[in-house]
Formats: C-alpha cells, structure tokens, sequence
C-alpha cells in the first residue's frame, strides 16, 4: 500500500475498532487508537506475513508487548484474513478466543501478553534465535510507554545490544498517558530517548501517528548494523476522535451509542477526504 491507502486503511480499523469495543461494552480504548497508525504500518506495508501460512518458518514476528491495546490488532488480523471478520462480534465474549489480550489460540498471535513488560525480553529470544539458526526473519516488539517503568524491560534492553541483534525492532507507543494519568506524574521516564541509547540502542524519534514517518523509520530497520532499533513513536491517545485525544478517561471507556455516531462521523469525514486527495492526484 501507497501512504494514502494506509492512511486510509488506518481510519477503517480504527471505526471497526471502536464497534466492536461498543458492541462489547469493554476495551481498551484511547490506547488502541493510538497504536493503529504503528500496526498498519507493519502489517500492511512493512512485515513480511502470510495469513494463509500463519506459521510460516519465514514470516516476521511481532509482539505486542502492551497486550491491553489489543484491539487494534485484532481488527487488523481479521482484515488481512487471519480469521473470519465476524469473529469480531464475539469479542471479549464467553467462550471466544478474542479475549481482551493477545491469545496464541488465533492464527497471527505469536504469543498471550497482558502483564506488562515480558514483550520485549520474549523479542529478544526470538531475535536470538534467528540470528543462531541463519534465519532472516525480523521481530518487532510494541510497548507502551507506562510499560517502561518495568524493570523487566531494561533488563532486555541490556540484552539487545549485547547480542548485536539488529534484527530486533522495538516500538513504544509514546502517547505520554496511562490508566492513572499521565506518565511523568505516575513514575517519570525523561529522558527516555537517552536512555535507551545509553543502553546501546539506535533510537529513531517520529511522529507515530504519521504514516510517513513510520513507513520511513520502519523501512530504514535495521539502521545500525549490529544494533537493535529502538522507534519512540510520539502519538496521542485516543488519536483520530477529537474528542477522546489526550483524555486519561478514554483509557479504557467504551464509547456509548452517541458517542459512537460521532467518533464514526468523523472518522467517515475523514476517509472522504483522503479519497478526494487521491481522485486530485
């Protein structure tokens, strides 16, 4: 896909994201909103997948280390054709595998997330593991920004770089806000950039709500040689809904019926008007 197609795909996930968090009266909301951008990026243009093949020995792998956001992925692997797009109803309901984290029971999941901070030393392993068995496969790893406060994730940190593994890409969707408000507040992480590259990283600092930048910094992977890649992916909880951006509440509330009207409204508003800029070009 061009920019404009994913930026446009993005939009549809996000409106179906939002359905099916409205249809199930629970979700997390303001954090699947913000990564929507990141995971369209990487399963539309950057990873190399295949959804008829779901463990295909070559595929790429990706983990999302901040599994409560689920629900963006799980929009997108029932669009790319991972598992029936009606499956989307049965989210978070009795007996579905479309539980509110990551589950390893759908084509697509490589592993069950949900307690912060395992993600990234699992992307390691595997990391690890490819670059021992000659394999050419690469692993992207997305982590909130709360998640940072885990020490478990400095300890793979240490890790990476010591393992020369530049086929591991890490990602933190730095929306600046978590379930109790915002991060400085709950347990500071500045500077965080020279953080990770004190601890031998190559870290890239973008707009991770805009799809050029993310392609660009995705495509450019590994941008050190011998060096993990680590992306802060500067973005806006609750992005694409004005007005749930930058609100701690959206968190996790699920958008009510009237709600849910307007956030589609403009979300549709904005999908036509990416279609008018492609009929101009």
């Amino acid at each position: 896909m061009d920019i404009r197609e994913l930026k446009a795909k993005a939009v549809q996930i996000r409106m179906d994201l939002l359905t099916m968090i409205h249809r199930a009266k629970t979700g997390h909301t303001g954090g699947s909103l913000s990564n929507t951008d990141i995971l369209t990026a990487l399963y539309y243009r950057i990873m190399k997948i295949d959804p008829a093949r779901p463990k295909w020995e070559g595929r790429d792998r990706f983990i999302a280390s901040k599994g409560h956001s689920v629900e963006s992925l799980w929009c997108v692997l029932a669009d790319l054709g991972f598992f029936p797009k009606e499956e989307l109803e049965t989210f978070s309901q009795f007996g579905t595998r479309l539980i509110g984290h990551p589950n390893n029971k759908v084509p697509g999941i490589e592993m069950n997330t949900g307690a912060l901070g395992h993600g990234l030393a699992i992307s390691v392993g595997m990391a690890l593991a490819a670059k021992r068995d000659g394999k050419a496969y690469k692993v992207y790893c997305l982590m909130g920004d709360g998640e940072q406060a885990e020490g478990s994730v400095w300890e793979a940190a240490m890790a990476g770089p010591h393992y020369k593994l530049d086929n591991l890409v890490g990602i933190v969707d730095r929306n600046r806000l978590q379930i109790s408000g915002g991060t400085e507040e709950v347990m500071g992480l500045e500077p965080l950039e020279e953080k990770w590259a004190s601890f031998g990283w190559h870290v890239v600092s973008i707009d991770g709500n805009d799809m050029g930048a993310l392609v660009e910094a995705l495509e450019a992977a590994p941008a050190a040689p011998r060096k993990p890649t680590l992306i802060m992916a500067n973005t806006v909880k609750g992005r694409g809904v004005s007005f749930a951006e930058n609100v701690p509440h959206w968190h996790h509330h699920v958008p009510n019926a009237e709600e849910l009207e307007l956030a589609l409204n403009e979300l549709t508003a904005a999908l036509e008007l990416l279609k008018q800029e492609g009929r101009v070009q």
